[in-house]
């Protein structure tokens, strides 16, 4: 097998889809990179407060064979954001997933999650007659800690603003050191992607704050039932799957991640020393593993 090299492919244009709430409308915005004609697809969904950018590197490398598509998750970057925040939950996010490939045309698809861009797959996948050919889970399996849950919805909910762009990309560096190592152009993308200015000009993040609201209502009973429900979802899926692990994540536990290959679709572990949640999929040997994953 002959992996691709990565091509010069430009920003591709910014596209929209309409998706549906129980409290209204809403619009998606995604990328799409390589030929809109080839019918090889393969989604790409990202963190919880991250956006579709993250995937670019990851897109150019894999454009030439593939047509990669990058939604922002509703609440996020260019998409809009739901009326009642209540439903700022996987199963709304995989409805919302539904509509794109509906707009797509795909009859199949292969899917990179990242953390709750994992959590989407899975439940897409786990689904009877579902379009996942291949997945690939980025630091995330359904093991779900209540404490954890209640500091995301923390640092989700807090309203933080920076007068400089600077003090702004110091921030985000900062509360996201775990990615590891990378280099200043590297950490700068990462930083921008997921800032805005305000009307005052004030720099915040790209994303709806009541995003936290279900986050705050769950509870050690609602937590643990919600993962019983994911790891049934995990041992239906049938497809070849794969795990990428920090080796440091404090998300994905070693435990958790192997108890995943044992059970459900018994997934190919690869980890990366240096790198807790989560790798960010933009280095060398962290594309070449799921490149080689995916075009096997």
């Amino acid at each position: 097998m002959t992996i691709p090299s990565a091509v010069t492919t430009p920003y591709p244009p910014i596209k929209h889809v309409q998706c549906m709430s129980p409290a209204g409308l809403h619009r998606m915005a995604y990328k799409e990179w390589g030929d809109p004609r080839n019918p090889n697809v393969l989604v790409c969904v990202h963190g919880v407060t991250r956006v579709s950018d993250d995937f670019d590197d990851l897109a150019r490398a894999l454009s030439d064979v593939y047509r990669v598509v990058c939604p922002d998750v509703v609440g996020r970057g260019r998409s809009g954001w739901l009326r009642n925040p209540a439903y700022y939950l996987v199963p709304q996010y995989v409805s919302d997933m539904v509509t794109l490939l509906a707009r797509l045309d795909a009859d199949s698809v292969d899917w990179v999650g990242t953390s709750m861009g994992g959590l989407i797959g899975m439940g897409l996948a786990s689904l009877e007659g579902n379009p996942v050919r291949r997945l690939v889970l980025n630091d995330i399996g359904p093991t779900l800690n209540h404490a954890a849950l209640e500091r995301i919805g923390a640092y989700i909910g807090q309203q933080v603003m920076f007068d400089t762009q600077q003090e702004a990309e110091k921030y985000i560096r900062d509360i996201t050191a775990p990615f590891g190592p990378h280099t200043e152009l590297q950490w700068k993308k990462l930083a921008n992607d997921v800032l805005r200015q305000d009307a005052e000009g004030k720099w915040i993040r790209h994303y709806d704050p009541q995003l936290a609201v279900p986050f705050r209502s769950s509870t050690v009973e609602t937590t643990a039932q919600a993962e019983k429900m994911m790891w049934a979802a995990y041992d239906a899926i049938r497809c070849p799957t794969l795990l990428v692990r920090g080796a440091e994540s404090d998300l994905l536990t070693a435990q958790t991640a192997a108890e995943m290959t044992g059970r459900g679709p018994k997934a190919s572990l690869v980890q990366f020393e240096g790198v807790g949640h989560a790798p960010t999929l933009m280095h060398g040997d962290q594309i070449a593993a799921v490149q080689k994953f995916l075009l096997a």
